[in-house]
């Protein structure tokens, strides 16, 4: 099925300079496909890319469109963006209070806020950790959170950021499982290549620049080929 159009983000001229030093070339790119991989070393500007998709982060040249859009709110609105470390999310001491921060910016009714927390934590099976201090959960379970929290805005796009790397082995098992199952277009950075090994796209950045774009297999294969060198 082809993605509706006032979806698909652009990226045109976009470049990033700060203090005087380029971490992003020029580029120009379309994110169509549902699963999108980003790799790269350290420092190599993937991050700084992945933050483009929402407005964290800021061009000094070129624009970032949502469709026909180009505003940072409408970004922020579609383009949900989880942390590496999920205790820079989430803000609340309360679980079900953390999930209702953003809802309430909306000024949406107390009984949606209500039924939006309801949908998604049942989504994931975490109604049990809705009354639960925010501090006390485990590792694993704030990532899960922090995912809700931005899936119950209802966003077109997740964007991750590194979203295993404080994971063990079972709870990173868990968030692909939930990642795979998710009906909105993720884009994931990872140094954890076996998790975009089934994305329909992955784009390795090297030194500010897109090195490589295309199937899986084939950038990955690029990907190690480099860092054996």
């Amino acid at each position: 099925m082809s993605p509706d159009p006032s979806t698909v983000l652009t990226l045109q001229g976009v470049s990033v300079v700060k203090d005087g030093r380029t971490i992003l070339h020029p580029l120009d790119l379309t994110l169509a496909e549902r699963r999108i991989g980003i790799i790269g070393r350290n420092g190599s500007g993937k991050s700084t890319l992945a933050r483009l998709f929402n407005g964290i982060e800021t061009p000094s040249t070129g624009t970032v469109r949502l469709g026909d859009r180009s505003e940072r709110r409408a970004l922020r609105r579609a383009v949900g963006f989880v942390f590496q470390n999920p205790d820079n999310q989430i803000v609340y001491p309360i679980v079900e209070e953390d999930l209702a921060f953003g809802l309430k910016n909306l000024k949406l009714p107390a009984d949606e806020i209500r039924t939006r927390i309801d949908a998604v934590l049942d989504r994931f099976g975490l109604a049990d950790l809705r009354a639960r201090l925010t501090h006390q959960l485990s590792g694993g379970e704030k990532q899960m959170i922090a995912l809700a929290g931005v899936l119950v805005m209802r966003p077109a796009t997740v964007v991750l950021d590194e979203p295993a790397t404080l994971l063990d082995l079972w709870n990173r098992n868990r968030l692909m499982q939930l990642i795979t199952g998710l009906e909105e277009q993720v884009i994931m950075v990872s140094h954890d290549l076996e998790m975009l090994a089934g994305f329909d796209r992955v784009l390795l950045v090297e030194a500010g620049r897109i090195a490589a774009d295309g199937p899986p297999a084939a950038v990955i294969a690029r990907y190690r080929a480099g860092a054996a060198c």
